[in-house]
Order: C-alpha cells, then structure tokens, then sequence
C-alpha cells in the first residue's frame, strides 16, 4: 500500500475529518496507517512524547489511526502570532518569526525536500499514509511555493481526493471550478471528490452526482451525511466563529441547580480551547464562549484560556470589562482557571521582550505570579498530583512564571509544587490537557460546585478518552458506511488513475 491525499475546496470542508476517518476505518481493518500533514496552520497544538510541538488536529488523526503522534506527521506548523505574521514551528521545534510574504517567497518552497523526506520516512514504516491538505489546491497565487497541496502530491506522486463542504451550499462549482483551475500536470492526480455534511435523501443528489462525473470525468467517492457531536479538535481557532457559541454538552436543561454554567473568555489568538471540551463532556455542564462580562454574570466558572498574544488578551479583557468581571469574582471567592496565557495574564506582572516586546506590563493582580518571557519555548509532557489526583498535561509557552505565594497547582505527589498557583478559588496553570484526567476534572468540578453553591455531582463513569474513542468511531463508521471504500483502497494501493481528462479553465 502506499497514500492519499485529502484535499478540499476550501478550509474547514472537513479534511481533517475525513483523514481521521480514513484512518480509523483501515487500522480497523487491520491496516498499519499513519496521518501525514506537510505544513498546518494553526494555534491549537500538541506537544509529542519526544517534546515535538504539531498540530493537535494531527495528534487526534494518530489517535485515529491507533499509533503515536510524532513531529514526522506534521513537520511544519505556522502560529499565527496577528495578521500578517506566524511562528514557524519545524520539526517541533520553533525557528523564528516570519511574514506571510517572507515564508512565501522562498522559505516554503526551500522547506519542500523536508517535508518529502519525512513522508517517505512514515511510508517506510506504515503500509499506509494519509495526507492532509491545508486550504484549497486552487490557491493559484500559491502553487509555485506550494508544499502542502498539490505541491506534495506531485513530488510523492499521491493521488487526490477533494472534500466539498454541500451544507455552504456550491458544491459541484467547487469540485468542478477547483479542478478545473489546476494545471494539467495537477489535475491527472485528482482522482475523485468526497461530498461532506450531506443533510438529506442522497436519491436527489443522484443526478448531479452523475452530471459531475460526466463533465470531470472522475468518480465521487461517497456523500457523507451532516452528522452532530462530532466533537473532534478543532484545526484553527481563528476560523471559528465564538460568540456565544456552546461547546458540545450532555445536559438538558441548560440551566438549573443541578447544572455548571462555564464561560470562556474569547481571548484574540485563543490558542488550544479544546481544553474546555473535557468541561463539556460532563453530564450537567454548559460551556459557553464570552466576550462581554453580561455573558459571563452567571457563570459559576470562568476560564481564561491560552492564547498567542497574552499582553494582547490582557489589553482586550480590560477593553471588554471582563478584567474587571474577573477582579470581582476573585473578591467575592468565585471560581475563576486560567489556562496558559490565561494564567499569565492573572499574575501580578508580565515582562516581555519575545512575543509582543511590550515590555514590562501589568497584569490583573490575582495570583502572586511575575512571568518573564524567555526565547526558548518550553515544550512538556508532565504529570504529577492535584486535589488528591493524578494529573497529566502538556506545556506550550515562552513564559516563565515565578510564584511568590499561594499554593501550587500541581505538586509531584510529596508537597514540591510543579506548576501553577491558587489562591482561594483563583486557579492558574501552564498545563494543557489537565482537565481531560477524569479523577482530577471531578474533584475540580466539585470543588467549583461547593464555591457556586450547587447541588452538581459531577458523573463518577464519565471517562474523556473513552468518549474520544467512541467520535473516531463514528468518523471510521462515516467512512465506512457512506464511502467507496473499495474505490479509495484501490487509490491507496495503484496510485494516481493513468488518463484522467484534462479540463480547461472555462469550460463546458
């Protein structure tokens, strides 16, 4: 066997779930896979057990596919650090600062014998690799330099498989106009399309369905039907709308005394907000994303989350009020976790000469804590004890914290403290991925319960990973139940179909 890639004709078209679907469905079959994604742009991520920082989209795609996440599965991550500038993360490790034009005009392109080279690395281990595209292949402006698209799949000779998103509406413009703009050197890789998030009786789409394969001479390789709940991680948070979004929860009724309330600051640059999705994966508790403090009155816990701009998140929680939200919560003894950045920006000061060389700035004075940015990022797979509990996280941060009173967060078990601070009900920590340990998150959330006054008991069988693992089986059973899986395995093991019409731009 050998790859794929999956494409889209536009971001967010479901290319992420459908990689993690194809991989769930052929290690179910017995197939040794791996995801494989050149060059991700994004501010959710995930620090590997070498210390390799990647796409979290990618960690969850290994875990799809039932093996390790490694730094080979996505050897370039882009941090957006505004609008015109990215932390260049290569082979887990940050290089520097760049510009959108600056990586454009040769720093992607020089990385392409990089990122090749780790793809033939996996196809040397895994019968199969499973290739995520970013953006649209039809990115004309970017082909030359292209190393994630079409750019990767001539240099591995891969075919391509494009995912239309039917529920925006265009969906065979797209397949067709994204086809049609490649060159024909591209177009003879694209075997086919996928169409994602069909709502409906398939039988109506059956016409265009035919007229598309006519006109492109190319197969459709499944409709896989919209499907709720998914809750798999998010690739970009910066192309998410949040306000007043919920997070997936399991409660009915949304309010009552029996339930959470959790709002989620907004923060710009909110970097790794799946954090909260442990949080929502409890019977009873409503998460809600905030950017106003009247959003936030009846929340029983507020958490500020991490972010790539904390001195820029400090100055908009101060121009949104929700500084002063906090403060009052702090005085009246009420449950407020920051996370990250979010805990950063809790502390008494912030001295920065890294990520927004702003200087020395004044936080929100609510943990003991001065946190001095430091060049080297730290990248960690720790564990230790907090409440009682085992705790198990991940740290991604410039941002070096020293605590000056409080009690730790997290100790090693024999009272040394490892990270964070709390005072009262005022908790901080650098640690992603802490609530996602079950015992901890219910002590956590019972302790929340007893500062809010609710009669809450958190669920003693609610498990995080077992309910992970039972998404990526429903994204392996879309695959499977709604897919030409027959066609796609053919793909996997021949490679590109030799004499694909070549279709010129303007036509029919």
């Amino acid at each position: 066997m050998s790859g794929l890639l999956v494409a889209g004709t536009t971001s967010d078209a479901g290319k992420s779930v459908v990689t993690a679907g194809i991989c769930r469905w052929l290690v179910r079959r017995g197939v040794k896979v791996a995801p494989f994604k050149a060059q991700n742009m994004s501010l959710n991520s995930y620090v590997t057990r070498e210390g390799a920082e990647i796409g979290r989209a990618q960690a969850m795609q290994a875990q799809a596919a039932r093996v390790e996440p490694t730094a080979l599965m996505n050897p370039v991550l882009l941090k957006p650090g505004g609008d015109r500038t990215s932390q260049v993360v290569l082979l887990g490790r940050p290089v520097g600062e760049m510009s959108a034009r600056g990586y454009h005009s040769g720093r992607q392109e020089a990385l392409l014998g990089t990122v090749v080279e780790c793809l033939q690395e996996l196809r040397g281990t895994y019968d199969a690799v499973i290739c995520e595209g970013a953006g649209s292949p039809a990115e004309i402006n970017l082909r030359r330099t292209d190393i994630v698209n079409m750019g990767l799949a001539r240099a591995a000779r891969l075919p391509v498989v494009v995912v239309g998103d039917i529920d925006r509406g265009g969906v065979f413009a797209s397949f067709f106009g994204t086809t049609a703009l490649l060159s024909p050197e591209d177009q003879a890789l694209v075997s086919g399309y996928i169409v994602n998030k069909f709502r409906g009786d398939v039988s109506l789409l059956e016409p265009g369905l035919d007229m598309l394969r006519g006109l492109t001479g190319r197969e459709v390789f499944g409709v896989l039907p919209h499907r709720h709940g998914l809750g798999i991680d998010e690739e970009d948070g910066l192309r998410v709308s949040l306000r007043g979004t919920v997070r997936e929860s399991n409660t009915a009724p949304p309010y009552g005394e029996d339930v959470l309330r959790v709002a989620v600051c907004a923060v710009p640059l909110m970097s790794n907000f799946t954090d909260v999705d442990a949080l929502a994966a409890e019977p009873g508790v409503v998460v809600r994303f905030v950017n106003r403090p009247e959003e936030a009155a009846d929340a029983d816990l507020v958490v500020v989350p991490g972010t790539r701009g904390t001195v820029g998140a400090l100055q908009w929680l101060r121009r949104r009020g929700l500084a002063d939200l906090l403060a009052r919560r702090a005085a009246e003894d009420r449950p407020v976790l920051g996370v990250c950045g979010g805990y950063q920006v809790l502390g008494e000061r912030i001295e920065d000469e890294v990520e927004s060389r702003a200087g020395e700035v004044e936080g929100l004075g609510l943990l003991p804590v001065r946190v001095r940015f430091a060049r080297e990022k730290t990248l960690a797979r720790p564990v230790g004890e907090a409440l009682g509990e085992r705790v198990e996280g991940y740290e991604i941060h410039h941002g070096v914290a020293e605590v000056f009173g409080g009690e730790a967060f997290v100790s090693d078990g024999s009272g040394r403290g490892l990270d964070g601070c709390r005072v009262g009900q005022v908790w901080g920590t650098h640690w992603h991925g802490a609530l996602e340990s079950d015992a901890f998150r219910r002590r956590f959330l019972t302790e929340v319960a007893r500062a809010a006054g609710r009669r809450f008991v958190p669920a003693p069988d609610t498990r995080f990973g077992a309910l992970r693992e039972e998404q990526l089986d429903r994204l392996g059973d879309l695959v499977e139940e709604h897919a030409d899986t027959d066609g796609l395995l053919r793909l996997i093991e021949d490679g590109p179909r030799p004499g694909l019409p070549f279709i010129p731009p303007g036509a029919p």
